[in-house]
């Protein structure tokens, strides 16, 4: 996209260059209330996309932050779907409303569809300002905390695997892990891909701007034939009540590619000694952890649920083709867009295969929605009817909602475990 050129107030939206990385970065940390954050030029770089990376020019000072970065989400059906991935997205606190924020994300999300990019995903640090730009919570981060002495074990009649678990260093965690994780994305709808950055940090091979790293435990599970099929990465918090042990595990990663791998890691992180409870902080809403132990009661929602990823869809015929469906049906949405790029009556059918296409229609509408609805709905971790009741969305014809989620509905909930 062309530059955009300086209005009256003098501040000028505009990609940086390269040069001006660290100067961002600063503009990003007091952005988000922190000081002291080192620097970390060379993670910046490695997530830095010529044209990308935005800076509200004043002068020569950086007043308002944001940047994306490309990356495919995992769609129900399993295909990939291109995406911006939205982050650093701050406004000084000496520069609020004026309309900075309104300023960088249309030049954002123009440049999304131009590039062909059929929707974009950002983590909302407030739930209050992103829906104005049609986007919507589209999966949870639903955790769990495991008291090990209610929950007596995981039941002795779970599978039990063939395979070998094994300690890896941070060198082979970086090696085990990108292969692993492309893998487990790809059955898992709204999962994201994960970068080199992403590996580097988590394994501490790069200064980044946030809390300082400290080495984790890595533990990955083998089948008989020696193929990596999960992963565990975790911590201890070392602590003791009086002279007995009271320390809690907390996870930081779990990947696992089928049932037994899961059983197995589980089971290892809920028989270790000195722990007395598994802190799980992001968990698919879905997942059957507490199932697995012999008191499911003891596995307690975690005290940091929240909505995750928020979704914008851009190209509504594209993204709704991109993915699969349950079953066959149809249903006409009426989508209202401030930014106009969803608004229309679209029509969504649904072949007996689960293909899925959607064109405009002059036809009468089932349901009236707005764009941040629209992108709630699209991964189907939300529900038409229940948006219905809580007045979010109208329902034109009886039994629109219902329709809508049967079509929309998956069989694994969607969900990421990444902030990005």
């Amino acid at each position: 996209m062309s530059e955009q050129v300086a209005p009256a107030d003098g501040i000028e939206i505009r990609s940086i260059t390269e040069d001006e990385l660290g100067a961002w970065g600063a503009a990003v940390s007091r952005g988000f209330q922190r000081t002291g954050a080192p620097q970390a030029l060379e993670f910046r770089r490695m997530r830095h996309y010529p044209g990308r990376t935005l800076g509200a020019f004043e002068a020569d000072r950086i007043v308002g932050t944001l940047r994306s970065f490309p990356n495919e989400l995992t769609l129900p059906g399993g295909g990939l779907l291109p995406v911006s991935a939205v982050s650093g997205v701050t406004v000084q606190q000496t520069h609020r409303r004026r309309g900075l924020l309104n300023r960088m994300m249309a030049r954002e999300l123009a440049g999304a569809r131009e590039r062909g990019e059929a929707a974009a995903i950002l983590i909302a640090a407030e739930y209050g300002i992103y829906g104005r730009y049609g986007f919507g919570p589209a999966t949870r981060a639903d955790g769990l905390v495991v008291n090990l002495h209610q929950a007596q074990g995981l039941r002795a009649d779970l599978p039990e695997t063939a395979g070998r678990l094994d300690f890896v260093s941070m060198a082979e965690l970086a090696e085990f892990g990108p292969e692993l994780h492309e893998r487990w994305r790809r059955i898992r709808p709204g999962a994201i891909g994960r970068d080199e950055a992403f590996w580097r940090d988590v394994t501490g091979t790069v200064e980044t701007p946030g809390p300082e790293w400290k080495e984790p435990f890595a533990v990955v599970h083998r089948d008989a034939g020696g193929t990596v099929t999960g992963l565990l990465v975790y911590s201890i918090t070392d602590q003791w009540d009086g002279p007995n042990p009271d320390c809690v595990l907390t996870v930081h990663d779990f990947l696992a590619l089928d049932t037994v791998t899961a059983v197995a890691l589980w089971r290892y992180a809920c028989s270790m000694d000195w722990v007395r409870r598994v802190s799980i902080a992001s968990l698919a809403p879905d997942d059957p952890l507490p199932l697995l132990l012999n008191n499911p009661r003891a596995a307690r929602p975690h005290p940091d649920q929240w909505d995750h990823t928020w979704l914008r869809v851009l190209d509504v015929p594209a993204a709704f083709a991109a993915r699969r469906y349950v079953g066959p049906g149809r249903v006409v949405l009426d989508v209202t867009d401030r930014q106009g790029y969803a608004s229309g009556r679209w029509l969504l059918q649904v072949d007996p295969t689960g293909a899925g296409t959607v064109e405009p229609t002059s036809g009468d509408a089932d349901l009236a929605v707005d764009a941040a609805v629209l992108g709630s709905l699209y991964l189907g971790a939300e529900s038409a009817v229940r948006f219905a009741a809580a007045a979010r969305l109208t329902e034109l014809s009886p039994g629109a909602a219902i329709t809508a989620d049967r079509l929309l509905g998956t069989p694994l909930k969607a969900y990421n475990p990444d902030t990005f």
